[in-house]
């Protein structure tokens, strides 16, 4: 008895956990303006009822004076108002420096981002972007946790973000 029950703590251990990716695309304009300044983005995850989950990601200008950058982290105001006035930036691994124009990528694997703890249910990816001298963006993609087969769900912003694409992988 003592031999199936070591067996089976054995199997349990070795047992592989299966956590699925999100991987997202974002693309930041090149705008024609006067002053052009790279925006603070923040990436979050809500529930169905637009509840805030989890923090993925925040981009905001790491590099000034007496972090001096954290005072405009507030004009990306839905954030804000949800999660970012509860931080103390910066954050180690959620936190990280302003992205030039173009194409950018961020990778959340599941079991190191935490999203393996997330309930199976309905959730969006948001993207909110503010600029100095610019605008304010918020985007909603809606996808489904965890993902039974590769899913890609999309959405375009109009002025501060581009395309903002989500690739979900078990």
């Amino acid at each position: 008895m003592q031999i199936r029950y070591s067996f089976m703590l054995g199997a349990a251990l070795t047992t592989p956990s299966f956590a699925a990716d999100l991987n997202v695309k974002v693309e930041i304009p090149r705008l024609t303006v006067a002053e052009y300044h790279k925006p603070y983005v923040a990436f979050w995850i809500e529930g169905a009822d637009q509840t805030f989950v989890r923090n993925l990601a925040v981009w905001y200008d790491l590099k000034m004076k007496n972090n001096e950058g954290t005072k405009w982290l507030k004009d990306m105001r839905q954030w804000w108002r949800k999660s970012g006035r509860d931080l103390q930036m910066p954050v180690d691994g959620l936190s990280s420096a302003t992205r030039a124009p173009g194409e950018q990528q961020l990778n959340f694997n599941g079991a190191k981002s935490g999203l393996d703890k997330l309930p199976a249910g309905e959730y969006s990816l948001v993207v909110e972007a503010a600029r100095e001298v610019g605008g304010r963006e918020l985007i909603r993609v809606p996808f489904q946790w965890p993902p039974k087969s590769a899913q890609t769900a999309q959405g375009k912003g109009e002025h501060e973000l581009g395309a903002v694409t989500i690739e979900l992988k078990p």
